[in-house]
């Protein structure tokens, strides 16, 4: 079962990037071309003995020797002129004389089908999940509000002073805003305090407002302090494209589920205000990425939390490469995932018991709870 699943972007992968994988085979990321020599391909055949050829087309005579022996005709699948043609026949012809089976190659005949039967080789359609795509495009301009309308929304103007740090600019809360000068209001002034409604913790409102210009500046506040996330935090990460398959193996550690296989693609280009380096481009190395769950109860809910965070840009960004050293690259966005499938020697991959609970953990760190899945 294929599931195509669109992100910020409705870009196509490559026709060699679908998934091959049945019980009997082994996984391959992609699509395994049947045994070619130059464009010709052979359809194999078994061998019932010196008498006769197991082909499942109807019989044809060969050559005949005068003393009534015959050869048998064998007929093979060639797709399309080819020079290798005549050479592999007579390759094939010497091989089978000198094991005592003479035989004669011929083109097989054309299979008859229906048209009903030729619908069947194409390709499955993808599958509609309307909690991931989305209905219709919105001006980003439309939903971000102005600096001093998303601190006030979030925060408390507090009139005591305290004599505590404001970890932003490291002056003492009863002073003015290390910012002052910096970031310019017109209704919050460079002494003015304010604390958080859910957490508690305090600020200068002009750093505040400091800090979220200096972000993606999505209608989003995050505490310096413990981390909370007040409103839908959204990601830097470049256009791309999120496919999902259900692979009928399972992994190392989850004997009794099938596997999820998610396939990642981002292609090069230019960043964006939000990048570092707006107007430079930007490489994308090791695309498309591939990353495994288990398909039971737990990896599906996890699924679902990165179908959050990769419509909300959290997936990936635009940084330096912690591997490579690499600027000005895609990278992951601190969501752990498992990109081994069958062994763990890079230690991403499993059996590891206690990804599920750690990538839920990481999600949550970004804003991605079970309650986005209820909205």
């Amino acid at each position: 079962m294929v599931y195509t699943l669109a992100g910020p972007s409705t870009q196509q992968p490559s026709s060699r990037s679908s998934l091959v994988a049945s019980p009997n085979h082994g996984f391959s990321p992609y699509t395994k071309r049947p045994i070619s020599m130059t464009g010709m391909n052979i359809a194999a055949a078994s061998w019932a003995g010196a008498a006769g050829i197991a082909t499942g087309l109807p019989p044809t005579s060969g050559s005949h020797f005068t003393n009534g022996s015959s050869i048998p005709t064998v007929p093979i699948q060639l797709n399309g002129p080819s020079h290798v043609i005549p050479a592999f026949a007579g390759m094939a012809a010497i091989l089978m004389c000198a094991a005592g089976l003479p035989a004669c190659f011929t083109r097989a005949a054309k299979p008859v089908s229906n048209p009903d039967s030729r619908k069947s080789d194409k390709k499955p359609s993808p599958a509609k999940d309307k909690s991931f795509r989305r209905s219709k495009k919105v001006s980003r301009k439309e939903l971000v509000k102005g600096p001093e309308e998303v601190v006030k929304k979030y925060m408390v103007k507090l009139e005591q002073r305290t004599d505590e740090d404001c970890i932003i600019c490291m002056e003492k809360l009863s002073d003015l805003s290390g910012y002052d000068g910096v970031s310019h209001s017109k209704t919050i002034q460079p002494d003015s305090v304010g604390k958080f409604t859910k957490c508690g913790h305090i600020f200068h409102l002009l750093c505040m407002m400091a800090m979220y210009e200096n972000g993606t500046k999505d209608g989003s506040l995050q505490c310096p302090s413990c981390k909370m996330i007040y409103g839908e935090k959204t990601g830097t990460q470049p256009k791309g494209k999120m496919d999902l398959y259900l692979l009928p193996q399972s992994l190392p550690g989850h004997p009794d589920c099938a596997a999820i296989h998610i396939a990642y693609y981002i292609l090069p280009g230019i960043q964006g205000p939000e990048h570092p380096n707006p107007g430079r481009p930007f490489t994308a190395r090791g695309f498309p990425r591939h990353c495994y769950l288990p398909h039971n109860d737990k990896g599906r809910k996890v699924l679902e939390l990165l179908k959050v965070a990769w419509n909300r840009r959290l997936i990936f960004t635009v940084g330096t490469s912690n591997t490579t050293g690499e600027a000005d690259t895609v990278v992951w966005n601190e969501i752990h995932h498992k990109t081994e499938m069958g062994s763990n020697v890079s230690g991403h991959g499993y059996p590891d018991p206690n990804y599920l609970d750690n990538v839920i953990a990481e999600l949550a760190a970004q804003g991605v709870t079970e309650d986005c899945l209820r909205q």
